[in-house]
């Protein structure tokens, strides 16, 4: 309180200080006083008003209190006696037990005579129910089949009530009723029936399966109010509750499943083709069905049946269940396929659930796998396994049939350019086009490892290939009557390298994204060095087989009857040139190369026969004549051969640019200059060694022993560097073996 008087003193004294602040206020205090005063009376009057005013409440209060507990105690008497009463009256209630017993019975009586109408008439009523059933006029049947059970459930009911220890008057009542669930079985028997073929009532009849559907629909409100009324009483009719609904589901469910299953109308021993068209008939039916759902059977049910979302459900689990089926079956390769695409593509394309009829109610994206990963990897697994050793067996047989050629007596055929070829590159390629393309189908990645496959089994491929081209070569050689057309078929063998590596490119390049070309690249053994291989042994075969016919010719060369007049290079020179007219059907690359070959050959058998000594000029006229016809014969050759390489635009000169340098050594009339030219010759011709030039000075027949002392001490210094685009020609010429002691006497 004291606190309280401090502060009201200080407000009081800031109140005065406010007001009296300048000398002219203080005319005004008796004003101040006064209407302070007031204020204060004021604020007193409301204090009393309050205070009177919870004093007033207060004694209203008590009068209350005071009013309750004395109803308290009236009430407490008035239980007393209640209670008093009770217990005097327990005698009277058990003599009433009879009133009680009368009451029941007389409920009893009463619901028996409200239903004595329909309990007279249910034998009639059951015929009637059983006919419409019969016609098929489901509603009214059902409709009957309800009063039925109504009175049979109501009955039961007031029994139950009664006394539901009572079975034998429930049984009575159930045996009076009891063609009433077989009525009910009937009905459900043909309700089932329409369900089973709804896809093909809803097009011709929706009324019928609106119908069933609203049977249904009753029968499960049916259930609803019994099984509520099961809460209160604990009574439930025999039969109840019903379930259609459920069952309606079950029967479609089953009916899916039986239409899934019943497309396959073929087998493997009746047709190859059997997986393909049983998958082509379901993804027919499982599509027309789904449409007919969409567009009428929605129509004919209630939207919280959702009925389309699960006849969707019902069609994609039976389909899974079959593809796991057949995936559990011994496929083949091409069925294995055939079963992946139609998983994995077709049946999330637009030929199926993408289908523009379907959208937007199927969402390709919420629909599970019909196959598992694990089971789909088995199956690529079990594929690639059974497409390997596929495809080892067709490149064995198409080699063994390509064999079967190479011996006929008619000539391969030729392609559009008229080169010659067999069918083997178009088969293999063939098989590994189809292959890809079926791969493809079904996945990118698939397609990437059956094209790795196809070019690791065309390398080993290739070598079977290269050993069986060289065999064929060496039959040949031992009897060159056999084959007939050995020169045309070894070159459609040289120019099927050509085309194999022309396929190999095509494949990789239609086949292969450029962002994994590199790593197949590097994981996919070349073939290039194998196909340059076997061509390379071709052309070495038909130029042996040249040179087995030009050999008699070629030992005629620098010989006596070579320098008295012989014609040997015109008929190497036609000879050649009747070859090569066949080998006109080589393919460029190759036919460039061998032309190049022939060529060289051809010029180094030329100098083998010189370094051979066959013949040693006596006198300077010999070796003149010898020398002009070796640089006439070496213009014949390079003409044949310029003619010969016409179109490839290289340079083949230089090869009979060595007979004439040779002629020249030959020529020279001065001895003395002898050492000039060898020196010369051998600046040219790097390769050339000292027994070379022994033969070639054997061969020219006048040089002295000091000049060949000269020439030898000079190719002892080492020979001269050649150029990078210098072809060896004598490395490959052996001379026969000189006494150099003895040339040199």
């Amino acid at each position: 309180m004291k606190e309280t008087d401090r502060e009201a003193v200080a407000t009081a004294v800031q109140r005065v200080a406010g007001m009296l602040q300048r000398p002219d206020q203080l005319d005004k205090v008796e004003q101040y006083r006064r209407r302070e005063a007031r204020k204060k009376a004021s604020v007193e009057a409301r204090l009393k008003a309050a205070i009177q005013s919870q004093l007033d409440g207060v004694r209203t209060g008590l009068s209350q209190l005071h009013n309750a507990l004395n109803d308290v105690k009236d009430i407490q008497q008035s239980l007393a006696d209640v209670s008093k009463d009770w217990r005097q009256s327990i005698n009277t209630i058990e003599s009433l037990k009879d009133v009680k017993d009368a009451v029941v019975q007389h409920s009893q009586l009463a619901a028996a005579v409200e239903n004595l109408k329909n309990i007279f008439s249910v034998p009639e009523i059951v015929r009637e129910t059983q006919d419409l059933i019969e016609q098929g006029a489901l509603l009214q049947a059902h409709r009957k089949l309800m009063d039925l059970e109504c009175s049979r459930d109501g009955l039961m009911y007031e029994q139950y009530r009664m006394d539901s220890g009572n079975t034998r008057d429930m049984t009575l009542i159930h045996g009076y009723f009891g063609s009433t669930q077989g009525l009910s079985d009937e009905l459900a028997k043909q309700l089932w029936m329409v369900l089973q073929r709804s896809l093909v009532t809803v097009r011709r009849d929706p009324t019928l399966l609106v119908s069933v559907v609203r049977i249904i629909e009753r029968e499960e409100k049916i259930d609803r109010r019994i099984l509520d009324r099961k809460k209160q009483t604990g009574f439930v009719p025999p039969g109840r509750p019903k379930n259609w609904k459920e069952k309606m589901f079950t029967i479609l469910e089953r009916t899916v499943t039986t239409r899934i299953e019943g497309t396959q109308a073929d087998t493997r021993e009746s047709d190859k083709m059997w997986l393909f068209r049983h998958l082509e008939i379901i993804r027919k039916y499982v599509l027309d069905d789904l449409i007919v759902a969409k567009n009428l059977m929605v129509q004919c049910f209630p939207p919280h049946y959702e009925i389309f979302k699960n006849l969707l459900n019902m069609y994609h689990q039976a389909l899974s269940t079959r593809m796991q089926e057949l995936a559990s079956e011994d496929l083949e390769a091409n069925e294995i396929v055939s079963l992946l695409t139609w998983v994995l593509n077709t049946y999330t394309s637009t030929e199926m659930m993408r289908n523009t009829e379907l959208a937007p109610e199927v969402d390709v994206g919420t629909l599970e796998p019909l196959l598992s990963a694990h089971v789909v990897s088995e199956l690529l697994d079990t594929y690639m396994s059974t497409l390997t050793s596929n495809i080892i067996a067709w490149l064995r047989k198409a080699l063994e049939t390509d064999k079967k050629d190479w011996v006929k007596d008619t000539e391969p055929e030729a392609d559009q350019d008229g080169y010659y070829q067999t069918t083997l590159p178009a088969i293999v390629f063939q098989m590994f086009e189809q292959n890809l393309q079926v791969a493809a189908q079904i996945s990118e990645d698939l397609k990437t490892k059956v094209l790795v496959l196809c070019l690791q089994q065309m390398n080993s491929f290739l070598s079977r290939y290269k050993d069986e081209a060289q065999l064929y070569k060496e039959e040949h050689l031992r009897n060159r009557q056999h084959p007939h057309c050995y020169v045309q078929y070894m070159i459609a063998i040289i120019n099927n390298c050509q085309t194999f590596k022309e396929s190999i490119v095509s494949l990789k390049r239609k086949y292969l994204k450029n962002e994994v070309e590199e790593g197949v690249s590097l994981s996919q053994p070349s073939m290039d060095g194998i196909l340059d291989a076997i061509a390379k042994e071709g052309c070495s075969g038909l130029l042996e087989e040249v040179f087995l016919d030009l050999e008699q010719h070629l030992n005629e060369l620098m010989t006596k009857k070579w320098l008295l007049g012989s014609n040997a290079v015109d008929i190497i020179c036609v000879t050649v040139e009747d070859y090569f007219n066949d080998f006109a059907k080589i393919k460029k690359p190759y036919k460039k190369r061998m032309t190049a070959e022939a060529h060289r050959r051809v010029v180094v058998e030329y100098l083998r026969a010189v370094m051979q000594k066959r013949i040693s000029f006596r006198s300077p006229e010999e070796r003149k004549e010898g020398a002009e016809k070796m640089v006439r014969e070496a213009e014949q050759l390079r003409f044949l051969f310029r003619k010969l390489a016409s179109g490839f635009g290289e340079d083949v000169d230089g090869y009979c640019d060595t007979i004439v340098a040779v002629a020249e050594v030959i020529k020279l009339t001065d001895p003395s200059l002898l050492y000039l030219e060898v020196s010369t010759l051998v600046s040219k011709y790097p390769d050339i060694r000292d027994d070379h030039i022994g033969a070639l000075l054997a061969v020219r027949g006048d040089a002295s022993r000091d000049m060949k002392q000269t020439i030898m001490e000079t190719l002892e210094q080492g020979p001269a560097q050649a150029s990078p685009s210098y072809v060896p020609l004598f490395k490959d010429i052996v001379v026969p073996s000189l006494n150099v002691a003895k040339l040199l006497k």
